[in-house]
């Protein structure tokens, strides 16, 4: 495990001028040619697994993390603190589409993609129907209370969850409740590109974005070619990282993208 390192440079200049992520926030996008991104979702699903492009990009997200382990933390005092595990936070839609929640899958990085499929389509039923123990049934308080009640309460339990690391699950405060960095799609809204912010109560430097596959004409050795585009957009706390680290992320996110059937155990058809 990775040891608690002290910031430096641009870091801890970004750390003494701002305070939780309501300021330091900055912004990257990578596109990627999602030809193998595709042949892979349809491979799952001709073996049964309603795989979908934000599943690819969280794991593609929790793989560069298993890959650069020191930007995989949580800032607490002015010191960077090892996280325990790789946890992707998906943000997933509810009531329709017309509500928002999320599920946290830990161990991310050691989960195939799959796996992390599964998982989130049996929480979020359970998150349909208010019998998820983490966030449906705090979701459903928090809606009954009033904003300037829901302030306090959300500051208060993100202190305790995630800057005291406490964990209280049956009070809908389980510790770390966001995880290493939090994904969403806006592609299925017919969005290519777009950012979201950090929120300060959260406590995650990292909020990615994916974007809708889009056919483009692109270059491919020295050919005009037609490909699927696939855009990925991060928001950042500065606090954390600086473009260095952004780059190092992109990196082992593109070498994931580039050929997940080169990171993913074979997948085999479910019997009929």
């Amino acid at each position: 495990m990775a040891r608690a390192g002290k910031l430096r440079g641009w870091r801890k200049i970004a750390a003494a001028t701002w305070g939780q992520a309501d300021d330091p926030q900055i912004y990257g996008d990578v596109e990627l040619d999602a030809t193998n991104l595709l042949a892979f979702i349809a491979a799952a699903r001709e073996a049964g697994v309603k795989l979908t492009m934000t599943h690819m990009a969280g794991k593609a997200i929790a793989y560069a993390f298993g890959e650069n382990p020191d930007l995989n933390a949580r800032l607490r005092r002015g010191r960077l603190i090892p996280r325990d595990s790789i946890d992707i936070f998906f943000i997933v839609s509810t009531a329709a589409g017309s509500e928002l929640s999320g599920v946290k899958v830990e161990g991310a990085e050691a989960k195939p993609v799959v796996e992390i499929a599964q998982e989130l389509a049996r929480r979020a039923d359970r998150i349909h129907s208010g019998d998820d123990v983490e966030l449906g049934k705090t979701k459903a308080m928090l809606d009954r209370m009033p904003l300037w009640l829901l302030k306090i309460m959300m500051r208060v339990a993100a202190w305790i969850a995630i800057d005291l690391d406490i964990h209280l699950p049956q009070a809908g405060m389980p510790r770390q409740t966001f995880g290493s960095a939090l994904v969403t799609s806006v592609g299925m809204f017919g969005i290519q590109h777009a950012y979201a912010p950090l929120s300060p109560y959260y406590r995650v430097p990292y909020l990615i974005l994916v974007g809708e596959v889009t056919d483009r004409a692109v270059v491919v050795d020295g050919e005009i070619v037609i490909r699927p585009i696939l855009n990925l957009s991060a928001t950042m706390d500065h606090r954390y990282l600086d473009g260095f680290h952004a780059a190092r992320l992109a990196r082992s996110v593109k070498a994931y993208c580039a050929d997940p059937f080169a990171f993913e155990p074979a997948m085999a058809a479910d019997p009929v």
